[in-house]
């Protein structure tokens, strides 16, 4: 794919060529916005208006990485959300068993896994990290997401957020810190495969 000639054809009004680059970064952008939301529906939306937004401020893109363009849009999109969310804090609907009790790994976690012990362990993970990750403040769950999970680099996370690198790499220090001690504090929950040497008995 020629993303420079998608983004110039799009800024042009080409309606397809648009679509593809929505194509190529649509999981990235859901991704990013599940990690900050931790909400399916909300992630869909905020996707949705994130690529509304991208839309309708391409003519503002002046070149560098058009990745770093695109998900700082989906981090304001995420902002806007959780500052609405707080304003007006809901309750979310855990799945429950019919004993009304927690569903160890609901079926959305599940993961295509080659046996059925795997794909749970594998899913208890996700919820242990997807947990700790709602525990930091926004600013370094962001850095954390970004860098841990999309795999950008420091130099694009700060084109992406608008901080200097130096601000990048103290979050994100501080970030793992917060997310280490949290999965440590978990202890016995982490699968046997998932935990650090010294905490397997």
């Amino acid at each position: 794919m020629d993303e420079m000639a998608l983004i110039k054809y799009a800024q042009g009004g080409d309606l397809d060529a648009f679509n593809r680059l929505v194509l190529f970064y649509q999981d990235q952008v859901f991704n990013l916005a599940y990690r900050m939301l931790d909400d399916e529906d909300s992630a869909e939306d905020a996707a949705q208006n994130a690529f509304i937004a991208i839309y309708r401020n391409l003519d503002s893109y002046r070149g560098g990485s058009f990745r770093a363009w695109v998900l700082r849009i989906v981090a304001n999109t995420c902002y806007d959300e959780l500052r609405r969310l707080k304003r007006r804090p809901t309750t979310p609907l855990e799945p429950e068993t019919s004993e009304e009790e927690e569903m160890e790994s609901p079926r959305w976690l599940a993961d295509d896994g080659p046996s059925p012990e795997e794909s749970a362990e594998r899913a208890e993970m996700e919820r242990a990290i997807q947990h700790c990750l709602e525990g930091l403040p926004d600013e370094f769950r962001l850095v954390a997401i970004l860098v841990d999970v999309q795999g950008m680099d420091y130099e694009e996370v700060s084109q992406t957020i608008g901080k200097p690198l130096g601000t990048i790499k103290s979050r994100l220090a501080r970030a793992r810190l917060r997310l280490r001690h949290c999965l440590q504090g978990l202890g016995e929950l982490l699968p046997a495969a998932y935990r650090l040497d010294s905490e397997v008995k």
